[in-house]
């Protein structure tokens, strides 16, 4: 696995995602408690960034249609969506967000 760092643990808001790019590609660290989770900021549904939705519940809802993803699995809790997003592994260290996005939790490949 190969980390790199994405922010500071600060930057990441209580009840809405941050985009970060992390090599090259574009994803959403989203809070639940203590649990960071890193997401493709891509609606499977929309193409829309995830980022710009409302994290609660361990969710992150798309603000064009309302599907709502699972910010563990990737996977969509409602329609419209029916594709899960890619998730990426997360460590917290010293105060900094680092995210490993060589590698996908869930096996869905980043768009």
């Amino acid at each position: 696995m190969t980390f790199h760092r994405a922010c500071a643990l600060t930057e990441i808001p209580e009840d809405e995602g941050l985009a970060v790019d992390v090599e090259e590609l574009t994803v959403v660290l989203a809070r639940n408690g203590e649990e960071v989770y890193a997401l493709q900021d891509l609606c499977s549904h929309a193409a829309v960034p995830l980022s710009e939705g409302e994290v609660a519940d361990c969710q992150i809802e798309c603000w064009l249609h309302g599907s709502m993803f699972d910010l563990r699995t990737g996977k969509p809790t409602n329609l419209p969506a029916t594709e899960p997003v890619a998730t990426f592994p997360v460590d917290v260290r010293d105060g900094d967000v680092y995210v490993d996005v060589d590698t996908t939790l869930n096996g869905v490949t980043p768009a």
